[in-house]
C-alpha cells in the first residue's frame, strides 16, 4: 500500500534528504519549523512510520532515545550503525550475518524469516 504523494510527505522526504543522517520526529519537526513549514508534530510523526512502512526511509531504535529515520540511497536490505549520541551512522554489509541468520531461523523450524540487526555505538566526531 503506497501513501498519497501530499504536500507534508514531500516535505519530509526534502528534509531528511537535506539532513544527511538520522534523525529523530521531535528533530525533524523542530528544523522543519525553523526553516518555515508548518506541520504538527503529530503529522510528521505519522508521515514518518508510514514511509518507514513502505520502505521508502531506513528506521533505527537507539539504545534510550527514540526512533530516527533516514533516506537512504542504499537497495535492498542492509543495516547500520547508529551512533547513540548524535544519530550519524555507516552502512552495514554482512553476508556472514544474512546467512547466519537465515541457518538459525531454519535450524528452529522457521520459513519467510525477516530481520532486524541493530548495531550502535560512539562515532569519531563524539568520541573526542
Amino acid at each position: 500500500m503506497t501513501t498519497r504523494r501530499t504536500r507534508s510527505r514531500g516535505e519530509i522526504l526534502q528534509a531528511l534528504t537535506a539532513a544527511g543522517s538520522f534523525r529523530s520526529a521531535q528533530a525533524l519537526h523542530l528544523e522543519m519549523g525553523a526553516a518555515g513549514h508548518r506541520l504538527s508534530l503529530a503529522t510528521v510523526y505519522r508521515k514518518l512510520q508510514q514511509l518507514a512502512a513502505e520502505g521508502v526511509i531506513d528506521q533505527a531504535h537507539a539504545e534510550g532515545r527514540e526512533t530516527l529515520y533516514r533516506v537512504c540511497g542504499e537497495e535492498g536490505h542492509h543495516h547500520h550503525v547508529v551512533c547513540r549520541t548524535c544519530g550519524d551512522s555507516a552502512p552495514v554489509t554482512g553476508p556472514d550475518f544474512e546467512a547466519w541468520a537465515e541457518r538459525v531461523a531454519s535450524e528452529a523450524g522457521f520459513i519467510d524469516v525477516d530481520h532486524n540487526l541493530q548495531i550502535t555505538g560512539l562515532c569519531r566526531k563524539c568520541q573526542a
